[in-house]
């Protein structure tokens, strides 16, 4: 399905962006694994990218950063020659509330989320432009749509992707790239890991289908959008939640 065809994905040493690189990799694609801090499990998922038979590296840079990303995206270019499907996955959160909300843990979590999902998205433009072909993903969160108590920074930023995204989509779809994004709810990781038990169980409350997500329920709608399958779809938010927002 994606032979031939070469991804970056953001965020990918783990959790979402981790199944969602190796997903690539098992329908052909050559994965760039885009992290911030953890080396380790970067490696890790090059290593298992490498044993499916594509190629793989492992880039480390911070989203936010112009310089960062300019010098992210030369190497993935310099290393396979193209780049045909970007992944904006790479976030972070700072959960307060509101009125205890520090400066800084708005700046963070904005900085990452949203500001980085349009330092990549405008960086990878030139090359699929040229290209005249490309597939953008953007992965927002169905807090986004709902909002969430303690997550002001979080749902801005994620409200302001989906926004951002067909905003994009507009402005590309004449040059064939075509730019989603794609909501999850709930998805076991290891930051719902680290949530109480009892949290957990009020949040199974609220979704119809009674199960958290895994990764590679996402990873299966984001290789979709990366396809050929997908031609006709833009500006397009999906939502993967059991059902928690319709």
């Amino acid at each position: 399905m994606l032979t031939g065809k070469t991804a970056l994905v953001t965020g990918a040493s783990r959790g979402i962006g981790r199944a969602i690189a190796l997903d690539l990799a098992k329908n052909g694609a050559n994965v760039a694994v885009n992290f911030a801090g953890n080396e380790a499990k970067a490696k890790e998922t090059v290593e298992e990218i490498a044993a499916l038979g594509r190629e793989a590296i492992a880039i480390k840079a911070d989203v936010s950063s112009a310089d960062a990303v300019k010098d992210m995206m030369k190497e993935v270019t310099d290393r396979f020659g193209t780049l045909d499907i970007l992944v904006n996955n790479a976030g972070i959160t700072r959960d307060n509330l509101l009125m205890r909300m520090k400066e800084d843990e708005w700046d963070d979590v904005v900085d990452t989320n949203l500001k980085g999902v349009f330092l990549c998205t405008k960086a990878v433009t030139r090359q699929m432009m040229k290209q005249r072909s490309g597939r953008i993903i953007n992965i927002t969160s169905v807090v986004g749509e709902t909002g969430n108590p303690g997550q002001a920074n979080y749902v801005a930023a994620k409200a302001g992707v989906i926004g951002l995204t067909k905003t994009s989509a507009k402005e590309l779809a004449a040059r064939n790239i075509t730019v989603n994004a794609v909501a999850p709810g709930f998805i076991s990781t290891d930051m719902t890991e680290k949530l109480t038990d009892e949290i957990k169980e009020e949040m199974l409350k609220q979704i119809p289908l009674a199960k958290f997500g895994e990764g590679q329920d996402i990873a299966d709608l984001v290789t979709f959008l990366a396809s050929g399958k997908s031609a006709y779809i833009t500006g397009q938010t999906f939502h993967v939640n059991g059902g928690m927002f319709m």
